[in-house]
């Protein structure tokens, strides 16, 4: 089976670690749009412009399902959109449910953290409304970690120091869980660590997600061909420097898999 997942960078690329553990099996086309990053500072019509190519380009690479591993860009295009081409594709959401179903009787507030258009959109407005029974749900945009991601600024005095101008407003301790809801986040546990305490817990839609290709994928999709995965960067194969960045990227998200 061939999985195409793509995301506005190296975002994406927390979901492609996961989805190695969950399908070992699988070939893989990660597709980082890189020219057009950060994603959450676009308009929902730019993105949609843009994720319409990534599917044609994922599409005549024969792929069996396509991963949008980003919730902006799910944010972006509707149920119907995707529905209009030829193979599954699963997009993302925060996972704000999941997070209510595990900590949600707790008495501690859970903060969803995302990009600009995620925390403006409708789509997760909609989310919170139907699963936070008890009003214990806040949202917080957090885009600079995007950029800094991208810059590979991942253990730093910067990171820590945008996270607690960011959220100064906020009283830390009320809080017991943070949703990472962009997929960018993840290289950051760390410092949200440093901000919250040893205590915080996380969760992501990334596990998810994988389950969800698992259950949309065709039945007669077999596992023949070798395991393995090419790279792009706005539909060009990367090149040496390139690859190193995202080997770096892998290796912190090895760092930082178990923290919950």
């Amino acid at each position: 089976m061939k999985i195409g997942i793509f995301d506005s960078g190296i975002g994406g690329l927390s979901v492609l670690h996961r989805a190695y553990k969950m399908l070992p099996e699988a070939q893989f086309i990660y597709y980082a749009d890189e020219k057009h990053v950060p994603y959450g500072e676009k308009t929902p019509e730019e993105i949609r412009e843009f994720i319409g190519g990534i599917f044609d380009f994922m599409i005549k690479r024969d792929t069996d399902a396509i991963v949008i591993a980003c919730n902006t860009a799910t944010s972006a295009v509707t149920r119907e959109y995707r529905d209009s081409f030829p193979v599954p594709i699963i997009g993302m959401e925060p996972a704000v449910k999941k997070a209510i179903d595990l900590y949600g009787e707790e008495d501690r507030r859970i903060l969803v953290a995302a990009t600009p258009i995620t925390i403006k959109g409708d789509k997760l407005h909609r989310l919170v409304e139907r699963v936070d029974k008890h009003g214990m749900v806040d949202l917080i945009e957090l885009p600079k970690l995007v950029r800094l991601a991208e810059s590979g600024v991942f253990e730093s005095e910067e990171a820590d120091g945008y996270l607690k101008e960011a959220l100064c407003g906020k009283e830390l301790s009320a809080y017991g869980t943070v949703v990472l809801g962009c997929t960018h986040f993840n290289y950051f546990k760390r410092s949200f660590v440093r901000l919250f305490g040893e205590g915080i817990r996380f969760t992501d839609g990334n596990e998810g997600t994988i389950n969800q290709v698992k259950r949309m994928l065709p039945k007669d999709v077999g596992t023949g061909g070798e395991p393995g995965t090419e790279f792009y960067y706005s539909g060009e194969p990367i090149n040496a420097a390139q690859m190193r960045f995202i080997n770096r990227c892998m290796a912190q998200l090895d760092a930082v898999y178990e923290i919950n």
